[in-house]
């Protein structure tokens, strides 16, 4: 038997008004208002206790995302007749007819809290009807694959109002109100970047988890929702306190004061979430996506380059994956889900290259390597940003070699984990041009002293004549004094022949800066290629105090 975490909170829930609609609104939100005492709690009558956390909750709901960025139509249910009185044998009919698996029993405590739905909080359960056609087929799907009552998705209206960013002052959060510890105990990854406990759906199996592992206890499900609520211990000190007895209401006065209201405000959400029309109320209409597709990504990708390329809504994507708290999403780590729109899914296929690509160093610049005194591995003060667009045939080996960087470089600036390229895909590159300007050759400005030194350090040559079947053979050249102490002076190269012009190098001393790349650009018609070729290296980086060999002239 697996090790059951105990301590899950209900979440908090707590009524109000959309301020998109003035005159209904604020008539429900000035009467929710005189009908909260005692710092929130409420109570329909002296024997019903209703936790503040619930009221909290239906605030948030109706004040926060939901109804500010969601809401697209009030409905017109206060066109709609409602029904005066309805006495306890047609709540007991209705409960009776609903097609389930779990037990509904009906009571004096049960009818106020139906009360509490249809009657008192009228605006937020109509703002709940609007969001279950987004959350419960995703809900349904998991409780259907795990074999459990469908009708336990009423108890997500219970612990969060259906919102999945609901934060008690416990400390528990999301659809499922799960606290930290029995989140990780039931796998649900939580760190600096992702908190799987706002993921609906994750969330939502996890949860599955915990229901089976409660019925595998008590094999009662009024238990097994008892339990969600204040957690194992109290409910087996309450069964120990009641005699042995495994029936949640011969425990029910045992059971804390909160949960003593949880069971039937879950069958209260049942009956409410079945019978709203008979009470003159209707789901408000939502922007919410109904349609909608899930995408793996495997590159580190910032919600603004979903925003930006795909041009949505960025707090669409923020309510439609709660689960990243800092709009990134760390795919470059391990696989992680993208729920979008259907449309902009298909978009994002399409062009998903060139979104991994997009501003990816305004948005990812951390250095995964820096050297003491403020260097670092990627760039130097000679460094351009140039974007390379992917032809037909290259690879990440062509492109580094043709700007003289490294594959890994390559693949460490634009977050790629493949060697795979997409042809018209555009990559992000950082070349070291050695100061000078890539479109002119145009060379930037220096100070005399380094101005001095590039000259005398370009001016050692050594001539060397190929002969067929031999080594190159290197003649000698006068020793050049120390940098710092000879005058600048012009070192003239002496005349050759053509034969010997055509095959003739000079030594060239790498200095801080150099690329392969920038060093082919001092020379008209060298690429890298041939730089590369003439010192006999596939190897693209260079490193300070190397000597290589280039044309003498």
């Amino acid at each position: 038997m697996k090790k059951i975490w105990t301590g899950l909170l209900i979440c908090m829930m707590s009524p109000m008004t959309l301020s998109a609609q003035v005159s209904l609104w604020d008539e429900l939100k000035e009467k929710n208002a005189q009908e909260q005492t005692n710092n929130g709690k409420e109570s329909c009558d002296s024997s019903l206790f209703i936790p503040e956390g619930f009221l909290k909750s239906c605030d948030d709901l109706m004040n926060g995302w939901f109804a500010n960025y969601y809401v697209k139509q009030r409905p017109t249910s206060e066109a709609m007749p409602a029904q005066r009185y309805i006495s306890d044998e047609v709540y007991v009919e209705r409960l009776s007819k609903l097609p389930y698996l779990m037990e509904m029993p009906y009571n004096s405590i049960v009818r106020n809290c139906i009360n509490l739905y249809v009657e008192r909080r009228r605006g937020v359960l109509e703002c709940m009807l609007g969001l279950a056609d987004f959350y419960f087929p995703m809900i349904e799907k998991a409780l259907d694959e795990n074999n459990l009552p469908i009708e336990l998705k009423y108890l997500a209206i219970v612990e969060s109002a259906l919102n999945p960013t609901a934060l008690s002052r416990a400390g528990a959060y999301g659809l499922w109100q799960f606290i930290l510890p029995t989140g990780k105990a039931y796998g649900l990854e939580i760190n600096s970047l992702i908190d799987e406990r706002g993921d609906p759906v994750k969330a939502t199996y996890a949860a599955c988890e915990y229901f089976k592992d409660m019925y595998e206890i008590y094999g009662d499900w009024s238990l097994v929702i008892a339990a969600y609520n204040c957690g194992s211990g109290n409910v087996n000190k309450a069964i120990a306190r009641a005699g042995g007895v495994r029936d949640y209401w011969a425990i029910y006065n045992y059971l804390p004061r909160e949960t003593r209201t949880y069971v039937p405000l879950f069958i209260a959400a049942n009956y409410a979430m079945n019978y709203y029309s008979y009470h003159g109320l209707a789901p408000v209409k939502t922007n919410l996506p109904l349609a909608t597709d899930t995408i793996t990504i495997t590159n580190q990708l910032h919600f603004d380059q979903i925003a930006e390329m795909l041009n949505v809504d960025k707090k669409m994507l923020k309510e439609l994956n709660p689960q990243y708290k800092k709009e990134i999403i760390p795919g470059n780590i391990k696989p992680h889900p993208l729920r979008l729109p259907t449309i902009e899914a298909y978009e994002f296929v399409s062009l998903q290259d060139t979104i991994y690509n997009h501003r990816v160093n305004d948005f990812f610049a951390n250095r995964s390597y820096v050297e003491p005194g403020g260097s670092t591995s990627r760039s130097s003060s000679n460094d351009t940003r140039i974007v390379h667009k992917v032809t037909s045939g290259q690879t990440l080996n062509t492109i580094a070699n043709k700007y003289g960087v490294t594959t890994s470089q390559i693949k460490k600036w634009n977050g790629l984990k493949s060697n795979r390229l997409n042809k018209g895909a555009r990559l992000t590159l950082y070349i070291d041009n050695g100061g000078l300007e890539l479109a002119g050759n145009t060379p930037k400005k220096e100070n005399n002293t380094s101005t001095k030194e590039a000259k005398l350090t370009d001016a050692i040559t050594t001539p060397v004549t190929e002969t067929k079947g031999q080594e190159d053979v290197v003649a000698k050249s006068e020793p050049v004094a120390d940098v710092s102490v000879v005058k600048e002076k012009e070192i003239k190269i002496p005349e050759k022949t053509s034969d010997t012009k055509k095959n003739a190098f000079k030594k060239y001393k790498v200095r801080k800066g150099d690329s392969y790349f920038s060093i082919s650009q001092r020379y008209p018609n060298l690429s890298v290629e041939e730089l590369m070729k003439l010192n006999n290296t596939r190897k693209a980086t260079l490193k300070v105090g190397q000597v290589i060999k280039v044309p003498a002239v």
